[in-house]
């Protein structure tokens, strides 16, 4: 079986191995910091993690506590990422209104929103 992409797949999807993981290394490391620079709420999100990770490892809380205070920060990052990459492919393909753009941007805002909620439940059971 050959390593070659299929016809109706991307042109960009023919790297295998050590050279795909370098490569997937390099583009995650450039979408980190394309959303820090363009995104804002990406940008205070993170400045948010850069607070409350040190905090949560010096709150007294167990090692599974700390685990899950911490997961539920890198999650709102992640769910922020995804959000923005939605708006960038909707935007990419119109700018024009329309509702069903509407929707799949609000959807995502939703989702960040439940992020956001699952930190404060999180961290509020945790310290309980």
């Amino acid at each position: 079986m050959s390593n070659e992409p299929l016809a109706e797949e991307s042109p960009f999807k023919g790297e295998t191995g050590l050279r795909r993981v370098w490569n997937a290394l390099h583009y995650s490391l450039a979408g980190l910091q394309a959303a820090y620079r363009n995104e804002d709420a990406f940008r205070q999100e993170s400045w948010l993690a850069a607070l409350l990770i040190p905090t949560a490892l010096l709150l007294p809380a167990s090692g599974m506590g700390k685990a899950i205070m911490i997961g539920s920060i890198l999650l709102v990052l992640i769910v922020e990422l995804l959000n923005s990459a939605i708006e960038a492919a909707i935007d990419r393909i119109s700018l024009d209104r329309h509702r069903l753009s509407k929707r799949a941007k609000d959807i995502g805002s939703a989702a960040v929103l439940v992020a956001l909620l699952n930190v404060l439940v999180s961290w509020a059971l945790v310290l309980a």
